[in-house]
């Protein structure tokens, strides 16, 4: 059977899962992103761990629930000794590169404790969440009074737009991220009033395409080595402005209704109304603002769709598509208005749900191509699927892996047994957290859903949350406080309360050795409990009988 040689992991960020043509969208097509789903499978309920860039991308490159990777908010460091997907990979004689974002932030603390150079080869890649870097671009380099929110965001980019003539202190803000009046006033991107504007750069020199060629240099890099390469695009995550042609692209008459309900909006909720009230929900829920912000974002997907023809047609010329895995997926989605609420931080589908695509060169997979895939999954399969890709055994990494590998259904074989899909989200250091009042170990909530049934738990003694999505696909009727489901409400805590004693910390003894280790201790002359040397094998107890020895209980004779 031949295996694919290399993997290409395509991330997107902010990308819904509906805002696709090959997914349903009425007005947004997508030819380049339909046309591998044409020729792989598309997961139709693909989950993510929790509804925030940092945590949602620490689980998937860890294959790990934020619970037990403890990376839970933006810039919170995952932990010196996680292991992840470099560190898998490479096991299997696989490079892993990074081109593009991470959001990863580095456990500085860790690393001095534990003596490890941030400049040699293993700290570099500590700090860089497993990677070895082509080119990191989290893509933000915003500034405010206190300096700049990430001093190491978007400087190769920076340094690229100078080079092609792009003048100022920070050309990622003042062209590729904002507009242009009449009068050269720079017009920020930051904001949604001007999101309507056509970015003042040239498309070919704006962020997704600059990320295309940079993902391409570095495969044509490699020669013969076999690599992951993470093509982490940085759109259409916000700031909401798109350079022509694609902010002329679409109109008012392709910008589909909010999914909200007026019940909502008078929810009795305190976590919800507070995440509604917030200033990116309250400016979303204003149609005028609304409209603008999603015609900006609908052209940074079609320009997305389009790098992605270039890429697949520059695979297909080279002869490196038969060779390659590709993986089209995002670490989260967006409101963009729908339930009163902007940005990603809840856990409707609009934002933990989010598009998947396996593509797998293998004749093995000849029989699935094409089709879809309707199973429960999660971003956490992402990990163990590259696992047994490159050669490896996933199911011996179970006391590390906390998914599933999804090669079985890309070559007809049975989706994952799951039950319930699980997300997760610490909002203790948000603004949210304050004005309810909240200690960091009670602003935490939690979802469940079994593929019916969504409960969304709260710390904090606050009532659940629950949708029916069979009777309500638009998440619009919270019976949370309903009597008719408690019974429903009763056993999906059951379920969450089981995933939570998981044993997801003891990651440094695999089940095959815990398993091995059943009754090793008396093979080494560990007997508890033995009453008589007849009632063990005389092999286990030959150390121990027959043996001679002088009578010394009055201690040595000088």
């Amino acid at each position: 059977m031949a295996e694919p040689r290399n993997i290409l992991f395509i991330m997107f960020d902010q990308l819904r899962w509906d805002y696709l043509s090959c997914s349903g969208h009425p007005f947004l097509k997508t030819p380049h992103i339909d046309r591998l789903a044409g020729r792989g499978v598309r997961f139709t309920r693909a989950y993510i761990q929790s509804p925030l860039c940092g945590p949602s991308r620490m689980s998937t490159y860890t294959g790990r629930y934020v619970h037990s990777h403890g990376a839970s908010f933006n810039n919170v460091p995952l932990k010196v000794g996680e292991r992840t997907m470099g560190d898998h990979l490479r096991d299997l004689g696989m490079g892993c590169w990074l081109v593009g974002k991470t959001h990863m932030a580095a456990d500085a603390e860790g690393m001095r404790r534990l003596g490890l150079e941030p400049d040699s080869v293993i700290g570099a890649r500590v700090g860089e969440c497993g990677f070895d870097v082509f080119e990191r671009d989290d893509g933000m380099r915003p500034e405010g009074p206190d300096g700049f929110y990430d001093p190491r965001g978007a400087l190769a980019y920076n340094d690229y737009l100078r080079g092609r003539g792009y003048e100022g202190d920070n050309p990622w803000h003042d062209h590729a991220n904002s507009g242009i009046d009449e009068a050269g006033k720079v017009l920020s991107g930051w904001f949604l009033t001007n999101a309507d504007r056509p970015a003042n750069i040239r498309e070919e020199d704006s962020e997704t395409p600059y990320l295309t060629r940079r993902g391409m240099e570095f495969i044509e890099s490699q020669g013969d080595r076999r690599w992951l390469c993470h093509l982490s695009y940085i759109k259409p995550h916000w700031p909401y402005i798109a350079p022509e042609p694609y902010a002329s692209m679409y109109g008012p008459q392709d910008v589909l209704p909010p999914v909200r309900a007026q019940a909502e909006r008078e929810t009795d909720h305190p976590v919800f109304r507070g995440f509604q009230n917030a200033p990116v929900g309250r400016a979303l829920s204003r149609d005028d603002v609304r409209d603008k912000v999603l015609r900006a974002y609908m052209g940074l997907i079609k320009q997305c769709d389009d790098q992605m023809g270039v890429l697949i047609d520059w695979l297909e010329k080279t002869g490196r598509m038969d060779e390659t895995m590709i993986v089209v997926t995002s670490d989260h989605g967006d409101f963009m208005g729908d339930h009163w609420m902007g940005e990603k931080t809840f856990f409707h589908d609009a934002s933990v749900k989010v598009p998947l695509i396996v593509y797998d060169p293998s004749p093995a997979a000849d029989s699935t191509r094409g089709t879809t895939c309707d199973a429960l999954v999660e971003s956490i399969d992402l990990l163990p699927t590259f696992v047994e890709a490159a050669g490896g055994d996933p199911a011996r990494l179970d006391h590390v892996l906390e998914g599933f590998s999804l090669l079985p259904v890309l070559r007809g074989g049975a989706a994952p047994a799951r039950a319930a899909v699980f997300c997760e989200y610490d909002y203790a250091a948000t603004t949210l957290a304050g004005t309810l009042g909240l200690g960091p170990a009670e602003a935490r909530m939690f979802m469940v859903f079994d593929g019916r049934f969504k409960l969304i738990h709260f710390e904090g003694g606050f009532r659940p949350m629950l949708f029916d999505l069979d009777a309500d696909p638009g998440e619009l009727d919270d019976l949370g406080a309903s009597p008719a489901h408690e019974a429903v409400r009763a056993a999906l805590v059951d379920r969450l309360a089981a995933w939570a004693r998981r044993p997801a910390a003891r990651t440094t003894i695999s089940s095959e050795a815990l398993r091995a280790a059943r009754g090793r201790s008396d093979r080494t002359g560990v007997l508890i409990g033995v009453v008589d040397a007849a009632d063990v094998d005389p092999e286990v107890a030959a150390k121990y009988v027959g043996r001679k020895a002088r009578d010394l209980r009055a201690g040595p004779k000088e």
